[in-house]
Formats: C-alpha cells, sequence, structure tokens
C-alpha cells in the first residue's frame, strides 16, 4: 500500500519516469538511478532544489496551486496525472469521503432493460455492483466476478480471456489510481489495495508506476471460450446519484464479426437463465413434494 506521503511519492515515481531527453537537458552520461534529478525538476519547475526535495519528502505539504502547475509541466503531466497531482497537493480538490457500496434499484432495471449488449456497474474500488445476463455470460469464466481487478491479477483465466492481457492490466491499475485520489478515505480501496500488492507481484509493480487515467472509452479485445473473439467497444458512465460509481457498456460494430458474436453470446445468456429458472423449479417441486 502506498505511505502516507502520497504526494511525494507519486513525484519521486513520476519523475522516474522521465529522461533528460524528453525535457531537452543535456545528458551527462549513466546514472545509479532511472529517471531526472530532484534538481533538474525543481529547475524546470521553477522553485528552488531545496523547496521541491521538502515536497517529495512530505515536510512541506502545503503548495501553491501555481507551484502544481509548474510541476506539473515540468514532469509532463497531462491532463489525468496533472488532475491527480492536484487531488494529492490540495486534498480539497474534488475529494470525497467514500464511495456508495450498493447499486440502485433503478440501475439494476436500467441494465436489465439492455438485454442486446453487457452492461455492469462497478464501483471505485472496482467491485462489480450489478450485471445484466449479458454481462455475466460474458464473463462466466471466471471463477468469482466481484472485483475486475481480483479478477484481472488473481484468476489465471483472465491471460487467456483477454486478447492484451498486459494492456488490461494497466488500464485497471491507471485507472484505480484515478479513483483512489478521489476517495482518499475510502477504506475498501485500501484495501484492495493491500491485498493485491501482497498476492500479486504484477499488481504491485503497475501501482508503483503511479500512472493515472480514468477508463472513458476504448476498443476492448476478449477472447470468450464459447463465443471466440470479441472485440467491442467500451463506454463508461459516471453515475451522478451514486459518487464513484460507473455504469460500463460494451457495444460492436453492426455487421461486424463482433456483433455476431454478441447475438451468440445473447443466446447463451437466455440458454443460462432457462437453465436456471428450471433448477429453480425442480427445487420448489421438490420442497412441495417433502411438505
Amino acid at each position: 500500500m502506498d505511505s502516507e506521503n502520497r504526494l511525494g511519492d507519486y513525484l519521486r515515481a513520476r519523475r522516474a519516469l522521465l529522461r533528460v531527453q524528453d525535457v531537452g537537458l543535456p545528458d551527462d552520461g549513466p546514472r545509479r538511478v532511472p529517471g531526472l534529478r530532484r534538481d533538474e525538476v525543481a529547475l524546470l519547475a521553477g522553485v528552488s532544489t531545496d523547496y521541491y526535495m521538502r515536497l517529495e519528502q512530505g515536510r512541506e505539504r502545503h503548495p501553491s496551486d501555481q507551484v502544481l502547475r509548474s510541476i506539473a509541466s515540468a514532469l509532463q503531466l497531462d491532463d489525468d496525472a496533472a488532475a491527480h497531482l492536484f487531488r494529492l497537493g490540495l486534498p480539497v480538490f474534488g475529494a470525497r469521503a467514500v464511495t456508495s457500496p450498493t447499486a440502485a434499484p433503478e440501475l439494476v432495471r436500467l441494465m436489465d432493460g439492455m438485454p442486446a449488449v453487457p452492461a455492469f456497474l462497478v464501483s471505485a474500488a472496482q467491485d462489480i455492483l450489478g450485471a445484466n445476463a449479458m454481462a455475466r455470460e460474458l464473463y462466466r469464466g471466471f471463477a468469482r466476478y466481484d472485483n475486475l481487478l481480483r479478477m484481472i491479477f488473481l484468476d489465471p483465466y483472465a491471460r487467456s480471456f483477454y486478447g492484451d492481457w498486459d494492456a488490461a492490466a494497466r488500464l485497471a491499475v491507471s485507472n484505480l489510481r484515478a479513483s483512489s485520489s478521489q476517495f482518499p478515505a475510502d477504506e475498501h480501496i485500501e484495501r484492495i489495495v493491500g491485498e493485491l500488492s501482497l498476492r500479486s507481484p504484477a499488481f504491485a509493480n503497475l501501482w508503483a508506476r503511479y500512472e493515472v487515467r480514468p477508463r472513458t472509452t476504448e476498443v476492448k479485445h476478449f477472447v470468450h471460450p464459447q463465443v471466440g473473439e470479441l472485440r467491442l467497444h467500451f463506454e463508461t458512465l459516471a453515475v451522478a446519484s451514486a459518487p464513484g460509481q460507473h455504469l460500463s457498456v460494451y457495444s460492436a460494430e453492426p455487421g461486424s464479426a463482433s456483433h455476431d458474436g454478441l447475438v451468440l453470446l445473447r443466446r447463451l445468456a437466455e440458454q443460462t437463465a432457462a437453465s436456471d429458472n428450471a433448477d429453480q423449479d425442480e427445487v420448489l417441486e421438490k420442497g412441495d413434494t417433502r411438505s
């Protein structure tokens, strides 16, 4: 898990990702550690080396808006990474206490009303709070359908399910980074990070990179054991009534092989539902017979 000096940890991690060539400074040969030195970042940001060092060490915890903007520029942070820096440096910047842990009935009905596409609801910690039949069928090969991070890093099935596991893992971690800064007091997020850091070296390595990128829209590549390859457009929508929750929906280009795959996936979902209903009816019938 992270230390209490989150701002300093973030600055060190981002500094380590830059090379002198990236920022236009002269290359003075091999270095003992990767990345820029503190004095180089301070020079680029227009602050004293001592002040920047105190920021990294956690001895200065109240940087100004202008200082953070200068450091974001020096470290070549994009909009998402810069927003994360501001949340760490100015804790009131968009920070919330905890996420909402349950799915509203209205959202469950909304997902169930989209029978032709996989749709599911996740929390900031990437817990799956609800899903329609298509989504459950898509992820059926996993031992547990409970948290996307646990599924990706702890279930061996993920390596064959994701067409590019490395990319999926990196995106999942950078998305969790973005969520964690918005909810710094959420103990459940901390528990997820702690568990995965202990159980998955791959997660720990990616978490240490401090990459920040909220998941918005992208193309997902899956390999389903019954449907085959699926390349699905992924869209995520923030739930205004439940901070931290996002509704995620997959769709496919009409007429594409992936669109045909979704049709097959829907049939599988319907068969699963029919089988589950039959099993439930059988249990009820046995109960009536005993009575």
